[in-house]
Order: C-alpha cells, then sequence, then structure tokens
C-alpha cells in the first residue's frame, strides 16, 4: 500500500519534540521515515482502515488478556502490509512495558516502534504531526513565493536567460537547460548529472518540441526517473524546451518550473506579432493592478467561452497534460494534494486522466471566469465524493437525483433516511440504526456511488431527503 498524496515529515521531527517524549526502540533510523498522518486504533485487524504513510498509535487493548504465542507476530504483519510507516505503543493502562514480543516482530519487519509515555495523550502525538506537516506546507509555499519573484528578479538583468537558469537551478536543486528548436542548449546552470541522465534529459526535451512527422500534437510537458534522478521537460512558445533534473522533487519545483517556462518563453522570442505585444501589455497591466475581467477579455477574446479545470492526483505524479498552455499547479494551503488549474475552449473534448481527479466548469464568458473556477472546485468535490475520475459543473436545470438504483437495497435507503433526518452525522447514525460507525460510511458511500451524486452537496441532500419522504 502506498502513501497518501500528502507532504510527509521525518518521523524523527515528531521524536524531537520534547512536550512528546517518545522514545524510539525498534527499527529503522527515523531520520529515513517519513510520516503522513497519525491513526488510532485498537482493532486486531486495522490494515482494512490504514491509507498507508500513517503512525499507528495503540495501547495494546486488542491484545488477548492470556499471553498468546504468535499474537504480536500476526499484529505486525498486518500493520506492515496496512502501509503503517511506524507503530506507538502507549504503556498503560493495558501494559506497563512494550512487549517484548512486540519489539522482536517490529524490528524483523523494519517497523519503527515509539514507546509513548503515560503522561502522552494519542491526540497529542497527532496533533503534534498535523501541526508538522502544516508547518512543511507552509513552508513550501513560501519557498514557491520566494522562487518566483527571484524568478522575476532574474529576468529583469542584462543577462536575463543565463540567469532564470540559475535561479532555477539553486532553487530547485538540480540542473536546468534551455534547448534551441534545433536542440542546441546554448545555456545551462547547475551541475551536470551524468551521462546517462543528460542523455535523457535531452531525449526527455526532444518529445516536447514540435516536429513536422509527429502525427499527434506535441505535449507541453514530459517526466521521467532515471538513476534516481527526476527528469522534467516542459515545451516552450517559441519551438525551444526547458529541461530540469533534480534528485529530489518537491511538490512545488512543478509551479516554479511553470513560472520559468512562462520568462523563457518571453526572453526566447525573437519575433512578435502585434497579437503577442498586445498581450504582454495586458499582463504587465494585470501584474501592475489592472481589473482581472477587462484584461481576461483583452487576452481570450470578448466573445469566446472557455471552461476551467480543477485536477487533484491521487498519488504523487506530475500535472496531467491538458492540452492547453493555461495552467498553472500550485500547492494548496487547504488540502495536501497540489491542484492543477487549466482554461481550454470550451468545444474542447475533456476527458479522464489516469491518476487525476478532474472537475469542468459550464462555458463561461472571459469576464465570468471566477464564477467558472467555482463550478469546477465543486465539480472536483463532487467527482473526489463519488470517486470519480471527472465530473462536470451539474446545472441549475439538471433533473433531481432519483432513488431508483437503491430500489432493491433497503438497508442503503435506511441508512440514507436515518443519516439525513440526523443532519450527516456519523456517529448519530450509528446509534440509531446500532451498527459500527464505519458501517455508516461505507454505506453512505455506496449510496453516493450507485446514485452518482455528490452527498455533500446542500442541494442535493434536500432534493434527496424529499424523494425519501415521498417513498414512505
Amino acid at each position: 500500500m502506498t502513501a497518501p498524496p500528502t507532504q510527509g515529515v521525518p518521523l524523527a521531527a515528531v521524536l524531537a519534540r520534547a512536550d512528546l517524549g517518545l522514545r524510539q526502540i525498534a527499527g529503522p533510523a527515523a531520520a529515513d521515515v517519513p510520516v503522513h498522518g497519525a491513526h488510532t486504533s485498537e482493532l486486531t485487524d486495522p490494515e482494512p482502515y490504514l491509507l498507508g504513510g500513517e503512525l499507528l498509535l495503540t495501547a495494546g487493548v486488542h491484545a488477548p488478556a492470556a499471553p498468546v504465542d504468535g499474537y504480536f507476530e500476526e499484529y505486525a504483519e498486518r500493520v506492515a502490509r496496512g502501509g503503517a510507516v511506524a507503530l506507538g505503543f502507549g504503556v498503560t493502562p493495558v501494559f506497563d512495558t512494550v512487549p517484548p514480543e512486540l519489539v522482536a516482530a517490529c524490528e524483523r519487519r523494519g517497523i519503527p516502534l515509539l514507546e509513548v509515555p503515560p503522561r502522552t495523550t494519542f491526540s497529542g502525538v497527532a496533533r503534534a504531526v498535523w501541526e508538522l506537516m502544516a508547518q512543511a506546507r507552509n513552508a513550501e509555499l513560501r519557498r514557491v513565493t520566494e522562487a518566483q519573484q527571484a524568478l522575476a528578479s532574474a529576468a529583469a538583468r542584462p543577462d536575463p536567460l543565463p540567469s532564470v537558469l540559475r535561479q532555477l537551478a539553486q532553487r530547485t536543486g538540480g540542473f536546468a537547460v534551455a534547448v534551441t528548436p534545433e536542440g542546441d542548449e546554448p545555456h545551462h546552470a547547475g551541475a551536470r548529472p551524468p551521462r546517462a541522465v543528460s542523455e535523457a534529459l535531452a531525449e526527455l526535451t526532444a518529445v516536447v518540441r514540435p516536429h513536422a512527422t509527429h502525427l499527434f500534437p506535441t505535449p507541453s510537458s514530459a517526466a521521467d526517473t532515471v538513476d534516481g534522478t527526476h527528469l522534467s521537460a516542459y515545451a516552450l512558445q517559441t519551438g525551444g524546451a526547458l529541461g530540469l533534473a533534480t534528485r529530489v522533487r518537491s511538490p512545488g519545483d512543478h509551479t516554479i518550473a511553470g513560472a520559468a517556462v512562462v520568462l523563457l518563453s518571453l526572453l526566447t522570442g525573437e519575433h512578435r506579432s502585434t497579437a503577442d505585444t498586445r498581450r504582454a501589455a495586458t499582463l504587465v497591466d494585470l501584474l501592475l493592478g489592472a481589473d482581472r475581467a477587462e484584461a481576461a477579455t483583452e487576452l481570450l477574446g470578448a466573445d469566446t467561452t472557455w471552461r476551467v479545470i480543477h485536477a487533484r492526483p491521487l498519488s504523487p505524479r506530475p500535472a496531467p497534460d491538458l492540452a492547453t498552455p493555461l495552467t498553472a499547479t500550485s500547492p494548496s494551503a487547504s488540502s495536501a494534494e497540489p491542484l492543477t488549474r487549466a482554461l481550454v475552449p470550451s468545444d474542447q473534448d475533456v476527458t479522464p486522466h489516469t491518476g487525476h481527479v478532474l472537475g469542468v466548469s459550464a462555458p463561461a464568458l472571459p469576464r465570468d471566469l471566477p464564477l467558472a473556477d467555482a463550478q469546477a472546485a465543486h465539480a472536483l468535490t463532487r467527482a473526489r465524493a463519488t470517486r470519480s475520475p471527472l465530473a462536470h459543473h451539474r446545472p441549475d436545470d439538471t433533473p433531481a437525483p432519483t432513488l431508483a438504483a437503491l430500489a432493491d437495497k433497503p438497508a442503503l435507503v435506511e441508512t440514507l433516511r436515518t443519516w439525513l433526518s440526523l443532519h450527516g452525522s456519523w456517529e448519530s447514525t450509528a446509534l440509531a440504526l446500532d451498527i459500527h460507525r464505519n458501517t455508516v460510511r461505507q454505506r453512505i458511500a455506496r449510496c453516493g456511488t450507485l446514485l452518482d451524486t455528490d452527498l455533500d452537496d446542500p442541494d442535493i441532500r434536500m432534493e434527496l431527503w424529499f424523494a425519501l419522504r415521498r417513498t414512505r
């Protein structure tokens, strides 16, 4: 099981919190273990409830009162299969010390085992993990902002192109190269990687450079990994390409590279049409505080309609190729996954992309793009809630949802009715139906899938409630 697409923090950072008093007693070095969350469970088998990447916390309540040979061996095996990267064992009230059998089992499987002292609550450990993750996300947002400012300053220097490449290499800790449409490399910055990696990067930049023999449109970006080095190539509007090779890929690197692509496209353009000059002037006006609606109309045309796309990855991966240069990817302060936003002509087909979830707005004129952006965000939320790869904006005249898909599933109907009547409370619904709250969650998720609708939408909930009232 793979870790969720969140920006993890080293387990060593959690151990360094003096207020927690945690102590590692088994497993590999904590500095090499990334933690993506914390979860408490006293189940004998926590595997079905783990996403992967968690610090799993337990006090051993699940352990049999009388010692049973092999119990902790099997428990450690289930923890490992569930994808937990570390196990925290609370001493007291069940055990006075961490069971030696568990220590040995974790050591054999390479699971870091932490002793949680009596004074430290599991909720305190979880809060510390989320605080550290929030700090990491904020630091990444600051890094991206500072890098974009540095790139803009570099573009204003007397030697702008090599200056931008130097800043890009420094800010990503890698090697950056500008490639001409003919394949030459007049400028580069950073330590050049080994020959095999350099050759692979040259081949990757050739993929995004236009060729007359291509039967299909040239992609705007491409990515690969060679000998542990992450490679990225981005098409420049002038026909050239930007190549980037880094040993470590951070969530904000794609956004930093995107800013460099815009600047390099402007810097390497020898001739500009009147339209290009007008667009460049409009961008400058916008940066200096011009009205957004007027700028969008000037750039995109007053009578053309566009769709906004929001996309998030299901696992760490490059942004999807949405067949448009009007794309931006950035870390999100409200979510662990980076958000890609794009503009496409309204007559362009939008199809699902493997490994990503997409939300698409209704067609909109440039002056209405803020509304379309909100529609795309709402559609993305619905797609994630229904576990669909793609969802379009639900217009106001969309027919109300029906319960036909639940006709032969009385347990789901009753669970949905109770859940809606109790304002979406998992605990209250579980008590009312005398079932476990995880069963409630599973049934409601199943209802959303079968009904193909977003149960987080208050309008949908209202319509379903009236539909359920009519069936009584």
